[in-house]
């Protein structure tokens, strides 16, 4: 009778398991965990040992299994502050990317930038016994959150705080503000309008900060009166501009303090037969999607909220890992496009 030959798998009648993966690749069985959970920092070699041993053993990882054993949920608690934000929408994705590439389910929640309801949702997402919790920017003081990272491992985006068993991760806004007005300064502009974002979030501060030191730097006067409140909405944008226009003052470029508010602000400019960047140059911050293609393309600075998404879902692992995240966010960067040009430009 003609003899076939076995498949390489794992015992016959026996269950595979992540020890036996560990044997098989040579590494320790909590390598192997962390491999399969996605915090792993290990050479290609042993990477593609623990591949090959998972293929050969028809190893089949069991999330549900290893949270129990573990005492987790495999759940992780994110709160954002409106699901249908442009810039947290795709930080949301970039979450949801990392998170259930390590086998973690996200539980999104919207804070609405209100600390009563944020706090609220932090009562929720314990209520759900997450493992984590990710805080993408918000309102709840920094004590607040200080006290909630002591008992939930804890990623905050947004600000600079340090505590135990919380890591945040901080955009440096100073310098993509001064970028921003450097480069109008650049080409000659000196009456700048500053559309200024809510005054509730350390960002807009910074990004203030970083649009005097440019004139500072350049012995260009601040003028109050070229400063405009806006919300961080395309609608503030555009009332801003209707504002700045109706007071008198002259101006020749806007820095918007956000694409949304920039594209507003267009907006508001195109209805008063003001053509950019001919008229009035423009230059928004956080290079969103639509940025490049509107019209004319917003020069902008470039902040991803995917890179943000994904950077606070790897620290989140590697706190919930017993590990120090050492993830720092890109550094500011200016987009040049169409939206602006020299005031002396034919």
């Amino acid at each position: 009778m003609r003899k076939t030959s076995a498949a390489p798998s794992g015992p016959v009648g026996g269950k595979v398991t992540l020890e036996m993966v560990a044997r098989h690749s040579g590494v320790s069985p909590a390598t192997v965990s962390r491999i399969l959970n996605g915090t792993a920092v290990v050479s290609d070699e042993k990477r593609e040992a623990v591949d090959r041993a998972i293929a050969e053993l028809g190893f089949v990882p069991n999330p549900i299994a290893r949270g129990l054993a573990g005492g987790r949920t495999l759940s992780a608690g994110v709160i954002t502050q409106a699901i249908d934000s442009p810039f947290y929408g795709v930080a949301l994705r970039g979450i949801e990317e990392v998170l259930d590439a390590a086998g973690y389910i996200p539980l999104f929640v919207s804070g609405h930038w209100n600390a009563d309801e944020e706090q609220r949702c932090i009562e929720v997402l314990r209520a759900r016994r997450v493992d984590g919790l990710i805080v993408l920017t918000g309102r709840l003081g920094d004590a607040d959150l200080c006290k909630v990272a002591k008992t939930l491992p804890t990623v905050i985006t947004g600000r600079e705080l340090k505590a135990p068993n919380l890591y945040a991760l901080q955009f440096d806004d100073f310098e993509g503000a001064r970028l921003a007005t450097e480069h109008l300064l650049q080409q000659g502009h000196r009456r700048i309008a500053f559309i200024s974002g809510d005054p509730g979030h350390p960002d807009s501060h910074e990004r203030l900060r970083g649009y005097r030191a440019a004139l500072q730097a350049h012995g260009v006067r601040f003028r109050q009166a070229l400063v405009l409140p806006g919300s961080f909405i395309e609608e503030s944008g555009r009332t801003a501009v209707q504002q700045l226009i109706a007071s008198g003052e002259q101006f020749s470029a806007i820095f918007a303090a956000n694409d949304q508010m920039a594209f507003g602000a267009a907006l508001a400019l195109y209805e008063r037969g003001l053509r950019v960047p001919q008229d009035v140059s423009l230059v928004g911050f956080d290079d969103l999607a639509g940025a490049a293609h509107s019209i004319p393309p917003l020069t902008t600075i470039q902040q991803s909220g995917l890179e943000m998404g994904k950077l606070a879902a790897r620290s989140l692992l590697a706190l919930l890992n017993g590990e120090a995240p050492r993830f720092t966010l890109p550094a500011p960067q200016l987009v040049l496009r169409a939206s602006t040009r020299a005031v002396d430009a034919d």
